[in-house]
C-alpha cells in the first residue's frame, strides 16, 4: 500500500508540473521567500508543452487526469463564480458532465456481466455512444423490451485502486496536520477524510444511489417543485443502474431557458425552497447538486420545475442539529450575536467553559460588517463559514455532519445567483424556516416528539430494572432484602426508576434547556426523583 501511495504522489506531482499549476500559485499573494523557492524549482527551466492552453484549461485537464476525487473538487469550484475568475469557472464547468468517456465496448461488457444477460435480451435499443460521462460513471440511452425509454448508468472500471491511493495520501496529510498543529486538530481532519471516504465509496455502489433516488422521489411525489426519475429495480446492480430517461434543459443553459421565457426569479427561489425542504422537512438532502445533475422541465416555464438526477451522495441532520442551525440563522439575521454565541455553547460545538462575552464580541466583529450590504448581497454560505471560522478560535471542533451541508449550500447559492443575480436568499428562506419552527413548537409537534421518545420505553425497561436493583441494595448487613420491603415502597421505586431512566434519555437527547420540547424530560426527572426518595 505504501508503494502504491508513493507512486500516486509521484503522479500528482508529475501532472502538476506537466500543466504548470505552479503558475496559478504564483498568482497568489505569497511571501517573497516562497516566490524565490518556487523559481528555484528545476522544472521552471524546462520547455513548456502547453503554451497554447489557458490557465483554466490547464487546471481542468490536470484535475481530469488525476481522477474522480480531483474532478469532484473541480465540480464544486465551478459553481462558485463569485470566488473564481470567469475563465477558470468556464473551464471547470466542463467537468460536470463532459469528462472523456471510457471505451463503449468495455461499458457494454460490464453491463452484460452485471445483468447476467446479453444487451439484446434486456433492451430493444441500446445506444453505443455514451449520452454523458462524469467522474464516476457514464450513461447510455436505451429502451427496455417493455417500451420504456431509459438511461443505463455504469461505473467506470478500475476506480477503486486510484481512489484508495488518493485517500491514503489524504489520511497521511490529515495525520501530519493533527501532529503539527493544535489548530488543525480542532478541524478534525482525520474525521473529515474518513467521512469523505465513506461518501465516495458509497457513490461507487449504484444500488445505494438507486435507493436514495427512490426515497427522494417519494419525498417529492406530486410536488410542483422537483421531479426525480423512476428507478427500474429489476435491472439495477451494484455497478449498473437503469432509470427513467428525462428530457429537460440543463440548468446552466441560460439562453435556452430565456428563449422559453422561464421565470428565472421563481426558478432561483424554488431551488432555495427545495434545499430547505430537504434539510428541515425530510432531513434527507441531495448533496451533489452541481449543475450537471440538475435540469429544468420544459412543460411549465412560467412555473418552472426542477429535475434532479445522480443521488449517489445524500446527507442528513439530527433533529438537534436542525434546530440549532435554524436558531443560529434566525439569531444571526436579527444581529443577536449573544444568542448565536449561546447556541454554539449549548450545542456543544464550542466548549462549555467558553467565555460568553468574549465569544459574542468575536462574532460581532466578524459579522457586523456584512450588514453594511443589502441582504441580497449577503452570501449565506459565507455567513456559515465565517461563523465556524470565528468559533474555531474558541476551540470549536468541526462537525463532520455539517460538512456535506456546507458543500451543498455553496452549490445551491452559487447556482441561484447564476440564475438570478439579485436573489435574496434570506427573504426566500425565512418564511420556510419560520413555518418549520412554528410547526416544531406547536402542541402537535411537541406531542409527536414526545411520542417518538416514549417509543423507547420497551428498550428502557431493562435499564430501569437495573437501576432499581442498585437503589434497593442493602446498605447495612441487617437491612431487609428488597422482596421483604412493602409492596407500596417497591412499586413507588419501580415507577420512579422508570421515570428517571426515560427522563434521562430524553434530557440527554440534545434538546435545548430553554426549548419548550424539554419540559417532558424535566418533569419526568423531577417526578422520578420524588418517587424514588419517597419510596
Amino acid at each position: 500500500m505504501k508503494l502504491l501511495a508513493a507512486r500516486r504522489l509521484f503522479r500528482i506531482l508529475r501532472v502538476g508540473i506537466r500543466y504548470r499549476l505552479d503558475d496559478l500559485i504564483l498568482a497568489l499573494p505569497l511571501p517573497w521567500w516562497l516566490r524565490i523557492f518556487r523559481l528555484a524549482m528545476p522544472w521552471r527551466w524546462l520547455p513548456r508543452r502547453n503554451r497554447q492552453l489557458s490557465r483554466g484549461a490547464c487546471l481542468r485537464l490536470a484535475l481530469q487526469d488525476l481522477g474522480p476525487i480531483f474532478i469532484k473538487f473541480g465540480q464544486l469550484l465551478s459553481t462558485r463564480r463569485d470566488l473564481l475568475p470567469g475563465d477558470i469557472a468556464d473551464e471547470l464547468m466542463l467537468l460536470q458532465d463532459r469528462v472523456p468517456p471510457f471505451d463503449p465496448q468495455q461499458s457494454m461488457q460490464l453491463i452484460e456481466v452485471q445483468l447476467g444477460a446479453k444487451i439484446t435480451q434486456v433492451f430493444s435499443r441500446f445506444d453505443v455512444e455514451p449520452l454523458a460521462s462524469a467522474s464516476v460513471a457514464q450513461v447510455h440511452a436505451a429502451r427496455l423490451k417493455t417500451g420504456e425509454e431509459v438511461v443505463v448508468k455504469v461505473v467506470r472500471p478500475g476506480l477503486k485502486p486510484v481512489i484508495s491511493q488518493d485517500l491514503a495520501w489524504l489520511f497521511q496529510l490529515a495525520r501530519a496536520a493533527e501532529w503539527l498543529s493544535a489548530d488543525a486538530r480542532l478541524l478534525r481532519p482525520i474525521d473529515v477524510v474518513a467521512d469523505y471516504e465513506k461518501t465516495i465509496y458509497d457513490e461507487l455502489d449504484l444500488l445505494r444511489e438507486a435507493a436514495n433516488a427512490s426515497q427522494l422521489r417519494r419525498n417529492f411525489e406530486g410536488s410542483a417543485l422537483l421531479y426525480v426519475p423512476q428507478i427500474y429495480w429489476d435491472w439495477c446492480r451494484p455497478k449498473v443502474l437503469v432509470m427513467e430517461r428525462i428530457y429537460g434543459i440543463p440548468v446552466t443553459d441560460l439562453a435556452t431557458l430565456a428563449d422559453q421565457r422561464t421565470d428565472m426569479k421563481l426558478l432561483a427561489e424554488r431551488g432555495v425552497e427545495i434545499f430547505f425542504t430537504q434539510v428541515f422537512r425530510d432531513s434527507f438532502f441531495h448533496a451533489d447538486m452541481h449543475p450537471g445533475n440538475i435540469f429544468v422541465s420544459t412543460v411549465t416555464p412560467w412555473a418552472p420545475k426542477y429535475i434532479a438526477i445522480d443521488c449517489g451522495i445524500v446527507g442528513s441532520l439530527t433533529p438537534q442539529d436542525q434546530e440549532y442551525l435554524a436558531r443560529n440563522l434566525f439569531a444571526f439575521f436579527k444581529r443577536d450575536y449573544r444568542r448565536v454565541a449561546q447556541l454554539h455553547i449549548d450545542s456543544g460545538w464550542v466548549p462549555a467553559q467558553t467565555k460568553l462575552n468574549e465569544f459574542e464580541a468575536a462574532i460581532r466583529t466578524v459579522c457586523e460588517p456584512i450588514f453594511e450590504k443589502p441582504l441580497k448581497d449577503i452570501s449565506f454560505g459565507q455567513v456559515l463559514m465565517r461563523l465556524f471560522q470565528t468559533a474555531r478560535r474558541f476551540n470549536m471542533e468541526v462537525q463532520p455532519q455539517l460538512v456535506l451541508l456546507q458543500k451543498t449550500l455553496l452549490n445551491i447559492e452559487g447556482l441561484g445567483r447564476q440564475l438570478y443575480p439579485d436573489l435574496d436568499l434570506w427573504s426566500t428562506a425565512q418564511p420556510y424556516l419560520e413555518r418549520w419552527m412554528r410547526e416544531r413548537m406547536s402542541p402537535k409537534g411537541l406531542l409527536r416528539n414526545a411520542q417518538s421518545q416514549f417509543e423507547q420505553l420497551p428498550y428502557l425497561a431493562g435499564m430501569a430494572r437495573d437501576l432499581l436493583e442498585r437503589m434497593s441494595e442493602p446498605h447495612r448487613k441487617d437491612a431487609p432484602p428488597p422482596w421483604r420491603r412493602s409492596s407500596k415502597e417497591f412499586a413507588l421505586r419501580l415507577v420512579g426508576g422508570i421515570l428517571l431512566a426515560v427522563g434521562g434519555v430524553m434530557a440527554g437527547s440534545g434538546t435545548p434547556i430553554d426549548s419548550l420540547q424539554a419540559w417532558p424530560a424535566w418533569a419526568m426527572l423531577a417526578a422520578g426523583l420524588y418517587l424514588v426518595v419517597r419510596g
